[in-house]
């Protein structure tokens, strides 16, 4: 193979085995924390005086009744509230396979607790309603009232009054973490991907991902904590009047929380506090259409303007053949088609230079003591023969973005979550394990795709130095190895886009196969 394609190619797939090594968090299996580590998660979170008295041990003149737990079930998810703290206990959504995942990260997880050591009396049962009612020996009162829905876009209203005069109202707090849970098979990779990010309120809006810390809250229209896949989002009233933004991250294996704080204003007896909330998975449609612009927490990478453009036609052909498998194929062909140019561009020059590869070698051995004469007649060679020997690599780098938006979005589209392709291939957004033996998995698509590559390498191979051939025989493996545990939608996309450049290649080299005069000594 000339050089300049093999350098074309050699810096794309360092280019992505870089990006997956330095930018891409690393997975690490989920641990639970020790006991000595759930100490510590409890002791570092930030409470209010009040809500420390709270938490504390009651007086023994004051007998608090035990926390029991309430039920709220829908099509979409099942959950759990426990009255210790009128919190969310679990949060089980409902996937499309009928089974449930718990979007609450763990046991010691706090969503939504008000006064976590108080335990509230539920005095208004609904279907879709709670109401959540607490009288604290400190004298004053708190009444939390949780209106669901159906879906994934519920509200809160939390109402704090004074019922001694001589009593002060305490600072509120509203705290989801640490973490966001997420099914079982993606664990082991999301615990490095759960981010606590904040959306500003102004335009141009921009996200913010924070680090563990205290930040002003004014000037963001939601907080959140996400992963890959799903987003619990606080959505606060402009009267609701939080000051600060907490991040927290209790234990170097605990994924961070957030927390929201509210100061009573000087002589006030009474204030409350209204919010919209969402739970629930990052589909791109679903979380437009609630028009807070929750959309822009799902992760469509360095270009992406381009990966939304791509998910927007994604849609469309989605609706057109009723499958993700067809579509993203679809997609695939009309990108190859956009590119056509570039790609023809790119394998005129290649084999161009392939038809140049013995009149370079002629020269080389001809002027092998004197690298300035030979650089000017290499030079003399390209212009004699209309040859550009970037004309290979500059092509195919322009395409870089295109590829790469693309990649970036069926990797985090949650629309593929359990989508069926053809066949063994039931779940878009995980590995196409066939079977497994001896524990290891057979991934049918990594494998085809990987000798896809062997054989468009084989074809484009025009090189006689045998350590620059082993070099170009050795990317397929790594690509089949990088991409063996990628979900089977993204495998799919670069198999398609491997094989249609392959025909693209095998019909442009064959034309170009013509005679090219000898260089004359």
């Amino acid at each position: 193979m000339e050089k300049n394609t093999f350098w074309a190619v050699l810096l794309s797939t360092l280019f992505l085995i870089a990006w997956w090594t330095f930018f891409q968090p690393k997975p690490v299996p989920r641990q639970e924390p020790a006991e000595t580590a759930k100490t510590d998660e409890k002791a570092s979170r930030p409470l209010s005086k009040a809500a420390a008295v709270e938490s504390g041990e009651p007086d023994v003149a004051v007998r608090q009744p035990e926390d029991k737990e309430i039920v709220v079930e829908t099509a979409n998810y099942r959950a759990v509230f426990t009255t210790r703290g009128a919190a969310i206990k679990k949060w089980l959504y409902k996937e499309n396979s009928g089974q449930y995942t718990d979007l609450i990260y763990s046991e010691n997880s706090r969503a939504f607790v008000t006064f976590p050591g108080s335990v509230f009396k539920l005095s208004r049962p609904e279907p879709l309603k709670l109401v959540f009612t607490h009288r604290s020996p400190l004298g004053f009162r708190i009444i939390k009232t949780y209106d669901l829905s159906e879906d994934f876009l519920h509200s809160l209203n939390i109402e704090v009054s004074r019922i001694k005069p001589s009593a002060k109202l305490p600072p509120l707090q509203i705290d989801w973490g640490p973490g966001l849970g997420t099914s079982d098979r993606e664990k082991k990779e999301n615990d490095n991907l759960i981010r606590a990010v904040a959306l500003t309120s102004t335009k141009p809006k921009k996200l913010t991902k924070f680090k563990p810390g205290e930040y002003p809250a004014a000037g963001y229209k939601w907080f959140a904590v996400d992963n890959r896949y799903f987003l619990s989002a606080v959505i606060p009233d402009e009267s609701a009047g939080f000051t600060i933004f907490s991040v927290y991250k209790p234990h170097k294996k605990v994924p961070p929380g957030i927390l929201l704080s509210k100061d009573p204003l000087k002589g006030e007896t009474s204030y409350s506090c209204a919010m919209n909330f969402y739970l629930g998975p990052k589909g791109q449609a679903n979380l437009k259409s609630y028009g807070f612009d929750l959309e822009e927490s799902i992760d469509f990478g360095f270009f992406g303007s381009l990966g939304k453009l791509a998910l927007a036609v994604l849609f469309y052909f989605k609706n057109l053949t009723g499958n993700y498998g067809w579509a993203i194929i679809l997609l695939t062909i009309i990108l190859q088609i956009i590119v056509l140019p570039l790609t023809v561009k790119s394998f005129k020059a290649t084999a161009a230079m392939k038809q140049l590869q013995p009149h370079i070698k002629t020269l080389q051995d001809k002027y092998k003591t004197d690298p300035k004469r030979l650089n000017v007649e290499m030079l003399n060679l390209y212009k004699t023969h209309k040859v550009n020997p970037l004309g290979g690599c500059l092509p195919m780098l322009l395409q870089l973005p295109i590829f790469w938006a693309l990649f970036t979005t069926l990797r985090n589209s949650f629309e593929l979550r359990g989508a069926h392709w053809i066949l063994w291939v039931k779940d878009l957004s995980a590995p196409d394990t066939l079977i497994r033996i001896a524990g290891i998995p057979l991934n049918v698509l990594p494998l085809v795709m990987g000798i896809g590559m062997f054989v468009q390498q084989k074809m484009m191979s025009a090189t006689t130095d045998p350590a620059q051939a082993k070099m170009m025989y050795l990317m397929p493996v790594l690509f089949t190895f990088m991409f063996w545990n990628f979900p089977s939608g993204l495998v799919m996309y670069w198999l398609t886009n491997s094989l249609l450049t392959m025909i693209e290649q095998y019909v442009i080299l064959k034309r170009q196969e013509t005679g090219v005069p000898a260089v004359k000594a």
